[in-house]
C-alpha cells in the first residue's frame, strides 16, 4: 500500500476506534490494504489471516461512512482477498495469482498507447537528456530529477515519454499510486469539482500519489482559480518526495501568463529540450516505425523518407506508413519508385515558406466558407470547424507563434489555439473518414 493510501486507511480506523463502540471488529483489520481504483471506487484488500465473513453488513456500513468522512467524498468501497502468496518450491500446480494491484491502477489511467515504451523510443542528439532523466526518474521516482519538465514542439515524443514512464512503473511497482493526465482533463475536473462541492475529493484524488505526470501544462494559462489548485497540489506532493513530470511546448519562462511561482517550480528539478531529430535520428526512427508493424523496408527507402520529411517524428510516422500502405494496395514491393509514387507530394524541394492565408484559403475553398466567418466571434459549427481545422494547419505547417496564430483568426488568444489543436488531432485519430479531409487540405498546401 502507497504510503498516502496507508495513512487515509489509519485515519480510518482512528475514526471506527473513536465511533464504532458497538461493533465487532476483528484485529486483523488493522492490516488490510486500502488501493484506488477510481474516482468513486476503492478496494479494500484483507490479508491473507482473515476471515471476510467477519466484515458483516454493520461493519462494512460503517467502513464506508469512515472512508468517506476521511476523503470528503461519497466513496464504494470493495473487499477483495489478498493475493495469493509465491507458490513452494515444486508446486506443480500453483493457483493464479490474482493480478487486483495492476488491473485497479489501470483502471485509473487513461488508455496509454501500448507502443509508447522505452524500448519503441528511439535516442538520439536531440532527446538523449530528456530520455535518460525519465529512464532515471522511472527507476527512483521523487528521488532523481523532481520535477521533471519536459518541452518540445509539436510530433517531438513528449507524450512518448511521459507513457513510457507509466508503462515502466507500472511493470516494476504494480501497487504504485500513479495519475497521467492532460492539463485540460486537469482543469476540466477541478471545475467539475467545484460545481459539484466534491473539491476535496479532487484533492484527494490529485495529493495522495506516488508519482503524477500531465502533459502541456501551458494549457493553466489564463486559469488563475486552477493555478492557485494547481500550487498548491505540486507543493503538498514536492514536499513529500513524490514524482511530479510535465510537459509543454515551451519552456517554463515562455509560457504566458502563468504565475511566476509556478514558473519558478517548474525549474525546480530539470527542464530537458527535445530538438527536431537530426538526419541520423530520423533514419533510426523510420527504421523502428516500419519494424513495429512487421516489415523491413529496403534501406535506400528508409534514407529516401528521412531525408525528405524532417518536420517530426509523427510526420515520418505518417510518411512511413503511407508508403507501406501505397505498396499494399497496389500489390507491389516497397521499392524507392513505390516510395516515391507514394510521397511524390511531399517531395517537392525546395520547400516554400507556408502562411496562415496560404492555409486558410485552402480551408474556405474545402469548406465553402468566408474568412470574414473565420475572423468573426461567430460559434456556429459550420464556423467553427474550418477555424479550428485552419488553426490546427497552421501549428503544424508554420513556424508562428500560438499568439500569431489566434491574432490572424479574430484577436484569439492562444489558449483557443491550444484547443483547436488538441479537438482536431483527436478527431483525426479517431475518425478516418476525417483525417483524410484534413491531410487533403495539407496536400494542396503543400503544391501550392
Amino acid at each position: 500500500m502507497a504510503p498516502a493510501e496507508r495513512n487515509v486507511w489509519q485515519e480510518v480506523l482512528a475514526h471506527l476506534d473513536a465511533h464504532g463502540a458497538n461493533l465487532a471488529i476483528p484485529p486483523w483489520l488493522a492490516e488490510a490494504r486500502l488501493s484506488p481504483v477510481d474516482g468513486g471506487r476503492m478496494a479494500l484488500v484483507l490479508p491473507a489471516a482473515s476471515d471476510p465473513s467477519q466484515v458483516d453488513t454493520a461493519l462494512r456500513s460503517a467502513l464506508q461512512r469512515a472512508l468517506e468522512q476521511t476523503v470528503g467524498r461519497h466513496v464504494e468501497l470493495d473487499l477483495h482477498p489478498a493475493p495469493s502468496p509465491a507458490p513452494e518450491q515444486g508446486e506443480l500446480f500453483p493457483a493464479p495469482r490474482p493480478s487486483w494491484p495492476e488491473r485497479f491502477l489501470r483502471d485509473d489511467l487513461p488508455p496509454l498507447n501500448p507502443q509508447y515504451t522505452f524500448e519503441n523510443f528511439v535516442t538520439g542528439p536531440c532527446n538523449r537528456m530528456a530520455h535518460a532523466a525519465a529512464m532515471a526518474i522511472s527507476d527512483l521516482p521523487g528521488r532523481a530529477y523532481n520535477p521533471l519538465f519536459i518541452h518540445a514542439s509539436v510530433g517531438l515524443g513528449k507524450s512518448h515519454l511521459m507513457q513510457a514512464i507509466c508503462h515502466k512503473l507500472i511493470e516494476a511497482r504494480p501497487d504504485i499510486s500513479l495519475m497521467y493526465v492532460s492539463c485540460e482533463d486537469f482543469v476540466n475536473q477541478f471545475i467539475a469539482a467545484i460545481e459539484k462541492g466534491q473539491v476535496e475529493g479532487f484533492r484527494y484524488r490529485f495529493r495522495y500519489l506516488d508519482v503524477l505526470i500531465i502533459d502541456d501544462i501551458h494549457f493553466l494559462a489564463d486559469k488563475e482559480r486552477t493555478q492557485e489548485e494547481f500550487f498548491h497540489t505540486f507543493n503538498t506532493l514536492y514536499q513529500s518526495q513524490k514524482q511530479v513530470v510535465l510537459s509543454s511546448d515551451s519552456p517554463p519562462h515562455e509560457i504566458p501568463r502563468i504565475e511566476e511561482r509556478l514558473v519558478s517550480r517548474f525549474k525546480w528539478g530539470l527542464v530537458a529540450r527535445i530538438d527536431r531529430p537530426s538526419y541520423e535520428t530520423r533514419v533510426a526512427i523510420v527504421r523502428k516505425k516500419a519494424r513495429l508493424r512487421g516489415t523491413d523496408l529496403p534501406e535506400d527507402v528508409v534514407r529516401y523518407i528521412a531525408s525528405i520529411i524532417d518536420t517530426n517524428n509523427r510526420e515520418l510516422e505518417g510518411a512511413t506508413i503511407r508508403v507501406m500502405g501505397y505498396a499494399s494496395l497496389s500489390n507491389r514491393e516497397v521499392t524507392m519508385d513505390v516510395a516515391k509514387e507514394a510521397l511524390r507530394d511531399l517531395a517537392a524541394e525546395p520547400r516554400r515558406a507556408i502562411t496562415i492565408q496560404d492555409i486558410t484559403d485552402a480551408v474556405l475553398q474545402r469548406y465553402n466558407a468566408r474568412l470574414s466567418d473565420l475572423q468573426s466571434k461567430r460559434r456556429a459549427q459550420s464556423v467553427t470547424l474550418p477555424r479550428q481545422v485552419a488553426m490546427f494547419l497552421a501549428r503544424r505547417l508554420t513556424n508562428r507563434s500560438l499568439e500569431e496564430i489566434g491574432a490572424f483568426f479574430g484577436g484569439r488568444d492562444h489558449t483557443t489555439v491550444l484547443h483547436a489543436e488538441r479537438k482536431i488531432q483527436k478527431e483525426t485519430d479517431r475518425d478516418p473518414a476525417f483525417r483524410g479531409l484534413v491531410e487533403a487540405i495539407e496536400r494542396h498546401v503543400l503544391r501550392g
